[in-house]
């Protein structure tokens, strides 16, 4: 094990890491004028207590926790790595849990732990082309999810004018302080709980065309060129 997951792994550092990037966000939310558009679409199930799935990218994950109310109950599915960890023990700081899992490892557990939290009434965060990729391309596995918890998925992106754009599989979005910033909702993407193999497919390509247009709107109206999505897989239908 290298140098740096061993620091990463330690307790004491790892907490004043994630105390760190929760600081972070905050500054760059006090000192930045965000505005939100089509925030009507989830309040109205925050409203009427229906839970739903959030899903963004993972390049857009660092200001997602500011797009949330602290009274409506969230829990991101994030990854049992190191930075897992670090992400989970960050968004604590902003009251929001947490379900680990991922496509590789821990992935049939994860899903019960959702459908478990959307029965609650829990809605439940996910980065469908996270932890590892590719880019802004949507698993199979969020699909899934709304399919058996038999909730809707509503997609969330944003960018900040002030930013820095990492060489990251992610292309992460850093937002800067200082910032003019865009949330953008969009529209809820339902999944029949008796959806076959081939809608269920023609659904994962819906919400990652919202997604990526969402993204691509927010780029463009805070000064940046959209950022091309990776090569896309296409699973063969039945």
């Amino acid at each position: 094990m290298g140098w740096t997951k061993r620091i990463l792994r330690a307790d004491r550092t790892r907490q004043l890491l994630c105390r760190l990037v929760a600081a972070y966000i905050r500054l760059v939310h006090a000192t930045s004028r965000f505005t939100t558009e089509a925030g009507e679409v989830p309040a109205e199930y925050w409203r009427e207590g229906k839970p739903f799935i959030l899903a963004f990218w993972h390049g857009r994950l660092l200001m997602a926790p500011m797009a949330w109310p602290r009274d409506a109950a969230m829990n991101m599915l994030i990854s049992g790595h190191t930075d897992g960890r670090i992400i989970a023990d960050a968004i604590r700081h902003f009251g929001l849990g947490t379900i680990v899992g991922s496509k590789s490892k821990g992935g049939s557990s994860a899903l019960r732990a959702i459908v478990r939290a959307l029965n609650g009434g829990q809605n439940v965060g996910f980065t469908p082309d996270g932890p590892r990729g590719p880019c802004m391309r949507a698993s199979a596995g969020v699909i899934a999810a709304a399919r058996l918890g038999r909730v809707p998925i509503i997609p969330l992106s944003y960018a900040t004018t002030q930013r820095r754009l990492l060489g990251s599989w992610d292309r992460f979005h850093l937002a800067l302080p200082f910032s003019r910033g865009l949330f953008l909702w969009g529209e809820p993407v339902l999944v029949p709980s008796d959806a076959d193999a081939t809608e269920q497919e023609r659904l994962r390509l819906l919400l990652e065309d919202r997604m990526n247009a969402l993204t691509a709107e927010a780029d463009r109206r805070c000064g940046h060129a959209p950022i091309d999505p990776a090569p896309a897989v296409r699973a063969p239908l039945p």
